[in-house]
């Protein structure tokens, strides 16, 4: 990545953050802002970047913005809304104002669907594709949701920050916003690299920020924050010298990182014993306990399990009913999992707004590809070697991402030459 891209990624959400609050039109501050990142892509690489991005983008776009309203001769309004609101010159003041973009996108207006597309989007720096697939619902229902948010809040008072007692409501849903944004960053939906670091990145930073910055009596952002550590500890030794995926029982164990592990074994340990348990602590408590395992066949699986019924009761979801399903044929056996997991997929649901960020019915789970790798690699244990070859190509044909493609397709073949 170019130090211009690098820059222009760094900065375009905190910049997009000043533009909303100076004029609260979030659509017109969105293209505007559009604009300046396209005018930033072909200036900065040419002629270097400035000294402070942000302020450059936001000086950009805001020429942009007024130069929209006041040629639209149709939307007057706008056109002397913008000649009022014209501030005088004034330097950019330098604070990251991500944080408040969260919390301006997660209006009391909308739904909490339409704030996670809608922040996902905006701040997140997410496709409308890539939002789909983490939240397992169709692209057009995502676009379709992010176009009535704007809508909504365009016909409402516009954006503005929350008052004390919204506060705690909103911390909520930019929690989950956060939460799916590492995912994103953890395993990337797509594309032919395994990770996006960046994303996964700018989520812990933000999420350290929000723990340190806004008191949260649930104790679910120390928890957030310790299942991001807990998770991304793992990042170094997830991938092998040529990028290929190496999944979690063959990892080096050496190469994961200690120091964020005990970071994030300590926040979940002193969350746990002062606050209500909840679904974020949960999380952070199973990664707690693969991390703490010398290896795949040292680890508490019966404690695991006993972890995912309880999240299952708090927050259920299509990925927690697969971890379940896991835990459950690491205690039981691959039969015993193999039963749950044809169960699931039976089941009906409608879509959740838990901390998982997705929906819990059994269509959703049958179509993903991680249901598919996690059946065969069951079938696999349970000797059925030509169903699990079959059950790894169609993981393999299902998941956009190109290291994960490639793992399932090698087993599938592997497990092909081994029965001929």
């Amino acid at each position: 990545m170019s130090d211009a891209v690098r820059a222009l990624r760094d900065a375009a959400p905190s910049a997009l953050a000043v533009l909303v609050r100076r004029y609260g039109d979030f659509e017109g501050c969105e293209d505007a802002m559009q604009e300046a990142l396209i005018a930033a892509s072909a200036q900065w690489p040419a002629e270097g970047v400035p000294d402070s991005p942000r302020a450059w983008l936001v000086r950009v776009a805001s020429r942009r913005y007024i130069d929209q309203v006041r040629s639209d001769i149709a939307r007057r309004r706008r056109e002397s809304l913008a000649a009022e609101l014209e501030p005088p010159p004034a330097a950019v003041p330098a604070v990251d104002d991500t944080l408040t973009l969260f919390l301006l996108c997660c209006h009391p207006e909308l739904g909490r669907p339409a704030q996670l597309a809608l922040t996902l989007r905006a701040v997140g720096g997410l496709t409308t594709a890539e939002i789909a697939r983490g939240l397992l619902v169709p692209e057009a229902t995502i676009a379709q949701r992010i176009s009535r948010a704007k809508a909504r809040i365009r016909s409402s008072e516009g954006f503005r920050l929350p008052a004390p007692d919204e506060l705690a409501a909103r911390i909520g849903a930019v929690r989950n916003v956060l939460y799916l944004m590492f995912t994103e960053g953890h395993t990337a939906s797509s594309g032919d690299e395994l990770a996006r670091v960046d994303l996964s990145a700018e989520a812990i930073r933000l999420t350290r920020r929000l723990h340190e910055d806004v008191t949260d009596a649930s104790g679910e952002t120390a928890g957030l924050l310790a299942l991001m550590l807990l998770t991304d500890a793992r990042r170094a030794a997830r991938t092998d010298a040529t990028g290929a995926l190496v999944p979690l029982d063959e990892q080096d164990r050496s190469r994961w990182d200690r120091a964020m592990i005990d970071e994030g074994v300590a926040l979940v340990t002193e969350v746990l014993d002062r606050a209500p348990i909840g679904p974020y602590q949960l999380q952070a408590a199973i990664a707690a306990v693969h991390d703490e395992a010398a290896s795949t066949e040292a680890t508490d699986w019966i404690e695991i399990l006993g972890l995912y019924d309880l999240l299952a009761r708090l927050a259920p979801g299509p990925m927690v009913t697969l971890g379940r399903i896991v835990a459950l044929a690491m205690v039981e056996g691959p039969a015993a999992g193999l039963a749950a997991l044809d169960r699931a997929e039976g089941a009906s649901g409608d879509e959740s707004g838990s901390g998982s960020g997705s929906g819990h019915g059994g269509a959703a789970l049958a179509e993903h590809h991680r249901t598919w790798a996690v059946r065969a690699h069951l079938l696999e244990r349970a000797g059925s070697t030509d169903a699990a070859s079959l059950a790894f190509v169609e993981a393999a044909r299902r998941t956009l991402n190109g290291p994960e493609q490639r793992y399932l397709a090698a087993k599938a073949e592997a497990l092909r030459a081994s029965a001929g």
